[in-house]
């Protein structure tokens, strides 16, 4: 597909997720920076994303909300950076398994956590993830088997994963076990994360500079 790649993104957001996923795929694109009450907020983004949150990715004339779809859409629109297992391969399934399970349950549970809310112990069978303590035990193993959630090989997984995993324990809705904190340091020292990360670092600094 042909296309600009445009992804509108906040410093201070799940726009880092896409980001990374983006430097990953080495290919060159424009990045749009929106304010929360403000820009996120006019009738002209809204018009591409309705929830007026980001990240959102533009692809030509193809547009994508969720930082996971995003991820899993890069990764399938440019096979060639190795991002996902080809359509066919035994791999297909745990790496749609563990991306849909960090973009559901992880996500929710860290969520809860970071707000205090407790599911009552009679209620879980309601909610996707169970209790907070399971999603911990299922990260704990699934990251202390491999390098990476498909073995060997880093793909879109370990970047919407890895970005909840380390943002977790930054700010304490993930303890600091052992196992995450060397998965978490794999991942995070790839040159695309580290690029990633200086930009919007310095977009952040810039802002708060500003402020002075």
């Amino acid at each position: 597909m042909s296309g600009d790649l445009v992804l509108y993104t906040n410093p201070m957001s799940r726009g880092r997720i896409a980001r990374w996923m983006l430097e990953e795929i080495g290919r060159p694109y424009r990045t749009e920076i929106l304010e929360y009450g403000t820009t996120m907020k006019a009738s002209a983004y809204l018009g591409l994303n309705p929830m007026g949150k980001v990240p959102t990715l533009r692809h030509g004339e193809v547009v994508v909300t969720e930082a996971a779809a995003i991820c899993a859409y890069l990764a399938d629109a440019f096979p060639e950076a190795g991002l996902a297992p080809a359509v066919g391969s035994p791999l297909r399934g745990p790496y749609y398994r563990w991306l849909f399970f960090a973009a559901g349950p992880v996500e929710h549970a860290a969520v809860n956590k970071a707000l205090g809310f407790i599911v009552p112990e009679e209620r879980r069978g309601m909610a996707g993830y169970g209790s907070f303590d399971d999603v911990v035990t299922v990260l704990d193993g699934l990251v202390s088997q491999h390098d990476f959630v498909l073995g060997t090989t880093f793909s879109a997984v370990d970047v919407y994963l890895g970005s909840q995993i380390g943002w977790g324990m930054r700010f304490g809705t993930f303890p600091r076990l052992p196992a995450f904190e060397r998965y978490w340091e794999r991942v995070s020292t790839r040159p695309a994360a580290v690029r990633a990360r200086e930009i919007d670092d310095a977009l952040v600094a810039e802002r708060e500079a500003g402020k002075g």
